[in-house]
């Protein structure tokens, strides 16, 4: 089985949903180069997060090369329950793509 590639926290406050997210991902900016054969490592980062609170999108945010490996997210979802489904994916410049669902607790 492959290694779960986004990890998920939500905390309830009231009716605020308190959200971290961390995406493991290379994140390359296309820049670099290999230091053994001086040959460049192609670039490889997530360019579109998306996050849906209860099938509606509620968040979508636009990402590039300047961002770390294994990007750290934090958000609030306003007008959140016990019992309501987070759902969060990312597709990144080559094609691939991730996904988790979290119900509220």
């Amino acid at each position: 089985m492959a290694r779960k590639k986004i990890k998920m926290r939500i905390t309830l406050k009231g009716t605020d949903a308190n959200v971290k997210v961390l995406m493991f991902h290379p994140m390359e900016t296309g820049l670099r180069k290999n230091k053994s054969t001086g040959e460049v490592i192609p670039a490889h980062f997530i360019k579109e997060v998306y996050v849906e609170h209860n099938g509606t999108r509620v968040l979508t945010a636009l990402m590039g090369i300047a961002v770390s490996k294994n990007p750290f997210m934090s958000f609030k979802v306003l007008n959140a329950n016990s019992g309501d489904t987070l759902a969060i994916s990312w597709v990144d410049n080559l094609g691939e793509t991730d996904s988790t669902e979290k119900q509220i607790q």
